[in-house]
């Protein structure tokens, strides 16, 4: 990592709050350093209210040629983009930011890609099988998009704030793909079971389903991150589950990352929103 430290270095902060559980500094500069790239990814404590006055001055320093995002701005993100992709377009949301040529900013959305590669990487066959979701936010609206084009024939989703659910469905019904609905949080009879909420970032937090439900035969994925086995998983794995943490995904984010980072990567900004 220091080797690419200099002042030719281009920096990639990471944006969120709270930011000391983020892997991706560590993980997505190796990368940048595997492809012979002086990238460098650096963590920001951004608190919900200053996203503004950081975006601004982000923008303003130009040796940041892009941002990734995580809790809570991934919805107020969007809004600083000129440009974005069509998935992100239709969540309103976004998870990595990268500079057009003209100083703007090009959003993509890519947590459920990562999401589902590490699901599968690990085991889990989304193809025909039934799949709860905890959690409609914007890491969970790009999960349930990336699950119903995968193949699930069914997809239950819960989140507290019933809104959220409402507004998932209404983008989903037009996708066309596998049977969508709002559920509680019963892990009964599926066989993949996406942990896409906040839920065990801090000690105490309750679990996102009652443990008593798993049974060997789901497959259990998690998105929190610099937790290693949380409590949730845990939990599945004394069941016999199987399952991917959120370590996994961010692993499996890292190459769809610079792919998206780095110029002349193969894709070309989307025409603005």
């Amino acid at each position: 990592m220091f080797d690419q430290l200099s002042g030719a270095a281009r920096l990639f902060p990471i944006i969120g709050d709270p930011i000391r559980y983020v892997e991706s500094p560590v993980r997505l500069t190796r990368t940048f350093g595997e492809r012979g790239y002086p990238g460098i990814c650096v963590p920001l404590q951004v608190p919900a209210g200053d996203l503004g006055t950081v975006m601004a001055g982000l923008t303003a320093s130009r040796n940041v040629d892009g941002i990734l995002v995580t809790m809570p701005h991934k919805f107020a993100a969007f809004a600083h983009c000129a440009t974005s992709s069509e998935r992100a377009r239709m969540l309103g949301v976004v998870s990595v930011i990268r500079r057009n040529q003209d100083g703007t900013w090009h959003g993509d959305m890519l947590d459920g890609l990562a999401f589902l590669k590490a699901q599968k990487d690990r085991g889990a066959r989304p193809a025909g099988a039934r799949a709860l979701l905890v959690g409609a936010g914007g890491a969970g609206s790009a999960i349930a998009i990336a699950l119903l084009e995968a193949g699930v024939s069914e997809l239950v989703i819960h989140d507290a704030d019933e809104s959220r659910v409402a507004t998932l469905l209404h983008l989903l019904k037009d996708l066309g793909q596998g049977r969508v609905s709002a559920g509680p949080p019963d892990p009964t009879g599926c066989d993949l079971v996406c942990n896409a909420t906040p839920m065990g970032m801090e000690d105490g937090d309750p679990l996102p389903v009652d443990p008593a439900l798993f049974v060997s035969s789901m497959f259990v994925g998690d998105v929190i991150a610099g937790h290693g086995v949380t409590p949730f998983l845990a939990a599945a794995q004394a069941a016999g589950c199987r399952t991917a943490n959120g370590g996994h995904m961010v692993e499996a984010a890292q190459d769809v990352m610079a792919d998206f980072m780095l110029p002349n990567s193969g894709g070309l900004p989307v025409s603005g929103r």
